[in-house]
Formats: structure tokens, C-alpha cells, sequence
């Protein structure tokens, strides 16, 4: 009865899959359970000892009080000489918009830019909350299927025939969550070919990712090419590469009609970020990205060792992951056999196989946009990575 009362909205979007399954693992665990979480993307270092002592540093000097919405004016002009260092983009402060992570940061561009029934292209395999935030807000998912063959990426061809004259935005994520694919700067100069021909669409790049790759390659943004720049909301945050999940900021660059939105919107919903995590991330974007990377070193070898334990479980389909730190191997030869008198139909039915009976926890790909594929997190130890291994062979093999 009481299901009446709520809103149509909420009945129209799903729980987040990777908390889910991150949940019942923590209730496993609470009921005594070994096991061991590959499902969430939450690297397992501590951030570095320069933004802890900024954090210390700015409760001494008495940072307790409310900033401005888009946050502090030096951050924003210090996310702005990140920019034009890391990626050559070019921001003023005033297109800067600091929230309590990137999720907020995606979900104020959302809210401002999409009408109901508006179109939004989005490439699958896709991070699990770019689906749900689109219908949260009443737009219309358009989902362009990519494969492993082509390595989880869109190309201009059949970002071309998506397009119509409903569409608004397109959504994409490079490194990419959850494949690990890393557009390069041809593909990108393929994509933005075709953006430059419909101006009236804008592009999110989700470039949280931008630190941990192991290409040899530097990281491109499309903003970078300059007949799109004004079509382009750059995303970025300091969970993933800085390993401040829990310190939730997040920020884009953009035009400045939409950076004045996303502050707008932010203004009545939770107004500014944390301010002592934001005086964190001053210091953390003032650092060099070659500060952080024993991190990125430790994650490619894990990654590397995943490719390599990976191997010994026939029935696994993948690719190399270039970035990210996520495998996302294809199981559905393992689909329609029976493993300890279970059937497994999908992915879900898979994952849900590997937490029960290994003790391992994984993320279905039907949260991803495809349901043959399961995505394996590399974000913890190696030892856990190994263990969870030879679990997984145990009841597999």
C-alpha cells in the first residue's frame, strides 16, 4: 500500500549493484564468512601522507565552515591548472564546480540539461549509475552495445546512426568502468568528428580514471579537440587515482552556462563539499601525477597477475584492460551447466554462484549492461587476489 506513495521517479530506477553486492558480502562476513570483495572499486592504500597532513593542517587553522557552493576559489584554480597540465584544457574558475563526489558532479549535469524524453547515448558495457541516473531524471537511455572483439568501444560509425534529433547527451568513461578499455587519441578524433557536426549535443567525460593506466600513451581528453570543447563536460575526482573514496569530491569543467547550473542545483540540494576534504584536494592536485604512481605500479602488476591467473580457469573470455583497475570476463560458456546442482542461466546466477560457494565477491554484468560478463575488482591485495583465484578454480574446475 504504502508503495503508492512513492514517487514515480524512484520506482523507476534500481539499487546500485555494486553496493549490493558489496552488502551481502559485508553480511557474510558479519556471520563469520572469509570472504574476500572483489566487487567494489575502492583501491586499498591509504592516500598519500601529503593530503592526510593538509587535512590536519586545515582543522588546526580552522577550515569548519561552509564554502562557497562550487567550493573554495583556490581549489577551483588549482583543478584549473590541473587541467591545462594534465590534459591541456584551458578552464577558468568560474567553470569549475566542486561536489560531494562525482556522483553528484554527474547527476547535477543530468538535472541540468535533460528534459523528460530527451535522449542520452550511452556505450555498454557502462558504470552502473549512468543508466539510473538517466531515467531518474525521465530521459531515455539509448544503448549502443559494444563488444569484446572491438574492445568495449563506440565507434563513429555507430555513434553516427544513434544520433537523432531527441538526442541530448552522450555518457562515456575513459579508462572505462568496467572493462578497463582505454580510448585512444584516433578514436577519440573519430568521435569528435562526428560531435562536431551536431553541436546541439553534449559529451560527459567520465575521466576519473585518468591516472591509473598502463599504456605507454598519455591519457586524452575529448575536450582536447577544439571544435568540441564547448559541447564537453569534463568529469574527474580524487577517489580512484588519490584513494580518497570516502572523502567524496568530485568536480567538472565546463561551459560556464552549465558550471552556473550545476551550482544552481547544488545549491538546493547539499550546497558545498566537505571543506576539509577539499583543502585535502587542493594539495593533491597541486602534487605531480608522478607522486602517486607506486600506486599505479602496484595496480599493474596486479593487473598482470590477474591476466595471468585468469589463464588457469578455462571458460573465461577476456580482454587486456589498458586502465581502471577491473577484469571483465566473459562466463557464458559456464551458462546452462549445472555447478554444485545449480543452474547457471546468467550472470547474475554466476556471481551470485562465486559469493556462495567461494566466498568471493564479484559484480554481475546485468548491472553493467551485459549479461554474459561478470566484473572481477583488482583493487585489493595480492594475496587476496590469489586466494580468490584458487577459490574460484576450486569450485569451477
Amino acid at each position: 500500500m504504502k508503495n503508492r506513495l512513492l514517487s514515480n521517479r524512484l520506482q523507476n530506477i534500481s539499487y546500485s549493484q555494486t553496493i549490493a553486492m558489496s552488502a551481502k558480502a559485508r553480511e557474510l562476513k558479519n556471520k563469520g564468512y572469509d570472504v574476500i570483495n572483489l566487487s567494489l572499486g575502492e583501491p586499498d592504500f591509504l592516500p598519500p601522507n601529503f593530503v592526510l597532513n593538509a587535512a590536519k593542517k586545515a582543522i588546526d587553522e580552522g577550515y569548519h565552515y561552509y564554502t562557497p557552493v562550487s567550493g573554495y576559489l583556490e581549489l577551483r584554480e588549482v583543478i584549473c591548472n590541473k587541467f591545462y597540465r594534465d590534459n591541456k584544457l584551458k578552464y577558468t574558475a568560474s567553470q569549475i564546480v566542486v561536489s560531494t563526489g562525482a556522483k553528484q558532479s554527474i547527476i547535477n549535469v543530468l538535472l541540468s540539461i535533460l528534459n523528460k524524453n530527451d535522449e542520452v547515448i550511452i556505450p555498454s558495457p557502462y558504470w552502473v549509475s549512468y543508466l539510473q541516473m538517466v531515467k531518474f531524471c525521465e530521459a531515455c537511455p539509448v544503448i549502443v552495445r559494444t563488444t569484446i572483439e572491438n574492445d568495449f568501444k563506440i565507434n563513429a560509425e555507430k555513434l553516427k546512426k544513434a544520433i537523432t534529433s531527441k538526442t541530448k547527451l552522450f555518457i562515456f568513461n575513459s579508462p572505462c568502468n568496467p572493462t578497463g578499455s582505454v580510448y585512444s587519441y584516433e578514436e577519440l578524433k573519430e568521435l569528435a568528428e562526428i560531435f562536431r557536426k551536431y553541436p546541439n549535443v553534449m559529451i560527459l567525460s567520465d575521466e576519473i580514471y585518468e591516472h591509473i593506466s598502463y599504456s605507454a600513451d598519455k591519457h586524452v581528453s575529448i575536450a582536447e579537440f577544439s571544435d568540441i570543447y564547448d559541447q564537453v563536460i569534463t568529469l574527474n575526482g580524487l577517489s580512484k587515482a588519490f584513494s580518497m573514496t570516502g572523502w567524496r569530491i568530485g568536480y567538472i569543467g565546463a561551459p560556464e552556462w552549465i558550471s552556473k547550473s550545476c551550482d544552481k542545483i547544488q545549491g538546493q540540494m547539499t550546497s558545498c563539499a566537505n571543506s576539509i576534504a577539499q583543502r585535502a584536494a587542493i594539495s593533491a592536485l597541486q602534487s605531480s601525477p608522478i607522486e602517486i604512481g607506486y600506486m599505479i605500479k602496484k595496480f599493474k602488476k596486479r593487473r598482470n597477475l590477474v591476466l595471468d591467473l585468469i589463464k588457469e580457469i578455462p571458460g573465461f573470455q577476456f580482454n587486456q584492460p589498458n586502465g581502471a583497475f577491473y577484469i571483465f570476463p566473459n562466463v557464458s560458456e559456464f551458462f546452462g551447466k549445472k555447478l554444485y546442482g545449480r543452474i547457471m542461466n546468467n550472470s547474475d546466477d554466476f556471481s551470485n554462484f562465486l559469493l556462495d560457494e567461494a566466498k568471493v565477491a564479484t559484480v554481475s554484468g546485468s548491472a553493467f549492461g551485459d549479461n554474459k560478463y561478470i566484473r572481477i575488482s583488482y583493487a585489493s591485495s595480492e594475496e587476496k587476489i590469489i586466494e580468490a583465484f584458487n577459490r574460484m578454480k576450486k569450485v569451477l574446475l
